[in-house]
């Protein structure tokens, strides 16, 4: 599981930092998390093909959070996409982006599909044979979803030397990754497990952009591989993350410790303080494993 922050500051661009927006691949799939501003020019700097991406998860319509997304869509008409490209979020979002290609006569040469939400209860929304995602109700000023992303259980693996041993022709190979006990031709059962290995655990993220902290959240995002958590302000300023409907890095940190995820990635920073260590420190008095998203920052999970 692979993440890379194209930008992870609240409210505006400035000349160094970008408003959010991160690309999640996960078991083969590349998904883009949010579209505020610049996104595209990340997106090229990291050299991340624009043609990989099939599916767009938005949390709400706030600027800065899906502004880059009009000039995403129709810089992948001028590419000449031809495959579907479905975008998730919140309902108004297709009548915000359809009016501007309306307006600007172009509209895209490939299916553009919506999938506008409305419910305030967690929904499942994408599942094929590798993935599953899920909506994570949240508290802002306007409806807000974060997204809950899994793997699904793979194959299990092959023991070269297990089979080898029995002289199972390769023809059965796929039987036994899916799972399937060997006959022999002698009418012996050799159990799958004696011919596989257990595929890897199953990894999970949870996207949770800006909102108000909320204790009941930890049940949602409950043993989480990787929890990204917004942390607008510092404690000393909670009086402001509740007026605002955002949350601190503290307040972070105990949804983190509630919902006991392995890791806790930080982002969403208000510009206001001189450096986003004191995020990290902060929230790591109250839970320990705190990465800090940062701008053209990656980590693999």
């Amino acid at each position: 599981m692979h993440l890379t922050v194209l930008g992870c500051y609240a409210a505006t661009p400035r000349t160094l930092t970008n408003p959010t927006s991160q690309v999640l691949e996960i078991n083969n799939h590349v998904i883009l998390i949010d579209c505020g501003e610049g996104t595209q020019v990340e997106l090229r700097r990291h050299k991340i093909k624009f043609s990989r991406i099939n599916h767009i998860f938005i949390s709400h319509l706030h600027g800065d959070h899906f502004f880059g997304l009009p000039g995403f869509i129709s810089t992948m008409r001028l590419l000449g996409r031809d495959k579907e490209l479905h975008v998730y979020g919140p309902k108004g979002i297709k009548e915000a982006i359809t009016l501007l290609l309306k307006l600007g006569d172009s509209w895209t040469n490939y299916p553009l599909l919506f999938h506008e939400l409305t419910s305030k209860e967690t929904e499942l929304i994408f599942e094929d044979d590798k993935i599953s995602v899920s909506t994570i109700p949240l508290d802002h000023r306007v409806y807000t979803n974060g997204y809950l992303f899994k793997e699904k259980l793979g194959k299990r693996k092959l023991n070269v030397a297990a089979v080898e041993k029995y002289g199972i022709d390769k023809a059965y190979y796929n039987n036994i990754k899916n799972g399937r006990d060997i006959t022999l031709d002698n009418g012996s059962i050799v159990p799958n497990k004696e011919l596989t290995y257990d595929p890897p655990k199953p990894k999970s993220y949870a996207f949770c952009s800006d909102t108000i902290y909320d204790e009941s959240l930890a049940d949602k995002v409950k043993e989480v591989d990787v929890l990204y958590h917004e942390s607008t302000f510092l404690d000393s300023e909670a009086h402001l993350a509740a007026k605002t409907k955002h949350a601190t890095a503290k307040q972070a940190a105990q949804v983190a410790k509630g919902a006991n995820v392995k890791t806790l990635v930080l982002g969403h920073y208000s510009t206001r303080y001189k450096s986003i260590e004191l995020f990290k420190e902060e929230a790591s008095i109250v839970f320990p494993n705190v990465l800090l998203a940062d701008d053209g920052k990656t980590f693999d999970f």
